[in-house]
């Protein structure tokens, strides 16, 4: 898993720079990073001992150049903290992703999309969450300086306590709105990502409660690229920070802390 990892690029990152091998209608990337604390959607899931995450994505150009996309991939959470290898599983395998999605164009720069996603715990930390998902936003490659998107995703087949991000009594309907306004240029290329996560329906339950905010996050990071072209694809080193202000859920899950900062560095490959 980490000799696939050092071979990579982040996926939401990837499409921006260089250009690929174009012989075929196939890009390959991957990402390995390490990070000082993992959230997902604002909840955290652990902040100790070493937590490295790998991915893998194929993106497949259906029919021509400016038709449907589909990308299939993989996304995992290795860590040796309390919920992997140090914690009661002693398993270092906390979380392995599955991920589907169907993008359709809009416009030159912009895509509609429908993912379907499996989050699964190989370790058994968490039950299974299956979600269907739609978003609206910037299409691989397309040259936007505010990049904005929205995203609403559905938590499908689930019981009290199973199959849920916060483990509460119903499924969830998640809404994300974000931007990354962005500067290109050398020897590094600049992103600053916003995003607020909110509940459109019990996705951030506490105690019996929805709470609407979930959290929102301000971030800045960077991009250099080691080769933009070339026969062995594009390879960069990135990195960057991400504060986040929590809402009551995500808060209970932080201790209590409302606030987190969120570090992380990584190699990334695309070809």
């Amino acid at each position: 898993m980490a000799v696939l990892g050092l071979m990579s690029v982040q996926a939401s990152s990837a499409a921006a720079q260089g250009t690929p091998n174009q012989s075929g209608y196939i890009q390959l990337s991957a990402y390995f990073e390490v990070t000082n604390a993992y959230l997902f959607r604002g909840l955290l899931q652990d902040d100790t001992g070493w937590i490295m995450q790998p991915a893998a994505d194929a993106r497949v150009r259906l029919f021509d150049a400016a038709g449907p996309v589909l990308h299939v991939g993989t996304w995992n959470t290795l860590t040796t903290g309390l919920a992997g290898s140090d914690g009661p599983t002693h398993r270092l395998w906390y979380e392995s992703d599955f991920y589907a999605t169907f993008s359709v164009p809009l416009t030159n720069d912009y895509a509609a999309s429908a993912a379907y996603t499996a989050y699964t715990s190989p370790n058994g930390s968490f039950s299974s969450v299956k979600e269907l998902a739609f978003k609206v936003g910037p299409a691989d490659g397309a040259d936007t300086f505010l990049s904005p998107y929205a995203l609403v995703a559905f938590e499908l087949d689930t019981h009290p306590g199973l199959g849920q991000a916060d483990g509460g009594q119903f499924a969830g309907t998640y809404l994300e709105l974000g931007a990354a306004p962005r500067w290109i240029g050398e020897p590094a290329d600049v992103f600053f990502p916003i995003r607020v996560g909110l509940s459109l329906s019990n996705y951030y339950e506490l105690a019996g409660e929805d709470h609407t905010f979930g959290f929102l996050s301000l971030g800045a990071h960077a991009e250099v690229p080691i080769a933009r072209r070339g026969n062995y694809g594009l390879w960069n080193v990135h990195g960057g920070v991400d504060f986040y202000s929590l809402g009551d859920t995500p808060e209970a899950f932080n201790a209590g802390d409302q606030t987190k900062l969120v570090a992380f560095v990584g190699i990334g490959f695309t070809y």
